[in-house]
């Protein structure tokens, strides 16, 4: 089951639903109810595992053994 994003038109709130069935409508807004919402455009992550596509722990967020410019993220 997919989460898409939305915003809604009327009030501009971002908002985030998990479509349970295929061809779903999009959602009510649920900051102000209206029934005007698009769908975003959004990223995803994918984790691979094994040998050299790992990705170094300050990638994700912690920390690696290079000197890192603010607690627990670096720029690579």
């Amino acid at each position: 089951m997919p989460i898409y994003e939305y915003v809604c038109r009327a009030c501009g709130r971002p908002f985030e639903h998990l479509h349970r069935r295929l061809n779903e409508p999009a959602p009510a807004c649920p900051a102000c109810g209206a029934k005007k919402s698009a769908k975003q455009l959004s990223s995803f992550s994918a984790k691979v595992g094994g040998g050299s596509m790992d990705m170094p722990p300050c990638a994700s967020g912690g920390c690696c053994s290079r000197k890192c410019p603010s607690a627990g993220a670096c720029k690579l």
